[in-house]
């Protein structure tokens, strides 16, 4: 009995030392702006995703929650941050909605099965990725109106989005190996 409850506390310790972990690849890859038409990438919702292929959804969602509280703490982890503010003031501004977004991508990138078929991942990772889009022009709308929320807040990042998801579809079967091993 003894034996299985610590074997139960080390899969715990080792969970949240993997959330934690992932956070700060995810507070990095937010920082990494790539030079992209017409405006600059980060690799945030590539990390997002790549966060539920491999974690699942349970710890993904863990681990993305962890982030975003992180931030709302005052953490320079998101995008922006420090140079446009910390802490919650910064989470409630006009990228709230994409961070929210944030939750829903990790645990369909989590819940989902993926498999050595490219298309399907693909497809699942569109999905998954579209929910960040949308709650973020949803919410970025009451600050600029609908149609500037496209404009401003999904248009400029569709093709920079597509080439993250082509990269982790073609990446999926080694993540999964990865994982099983």
């Amino acid at each position: 009995m003894d034996r299985v409850k610590s074997i139960k506390n080390f899969s715990l310790i080792k969970n949240i030392f993997l959330a934690f972990l992932a956070t700060l690849v995810l507070a990095i890859s937010a920082k990494i702006k790539i030079p992209f038409y017409p405006v600059p990438m980060t690799m945030q919702t590539f990390v997002v995703l790549l966060i539920g292929v491999y974690f699942g959804w349970r710890l993904g969602m863990f681990t993305v929650g962890l982030y975003l509280v992180e931030g709302m703490l005052g953490l320079p982890v998101f995008a922006g941050t420090p140079e446009k503010g910390i802490g919650i003031a910064y989470f409630i501004g006009p990228t709230m909605g994409y961070l929210v977004g944030f939750l829903i991508a990790v645990f369909l990138a989590g819940f989902f099965k993926f498999e050595n078929a490219f298309f399907k991942n693909f497809l699942k990772l569109v999905l998954s990725v579209s929910f960040i889009y949308l709650f973020g022009m949803l919410w970025l709308s009451k600050f600029t109106g609908w149609e500037k929320a496209f404009l401003l807040g999904a248009q400029p990042f569709i093709l920079a989005e597509l080439f993250k998801i082509l990269i982790l579809a073609i990446l999926v079967p080694k993540i999964l190996k990865l994982k099983n091993s």
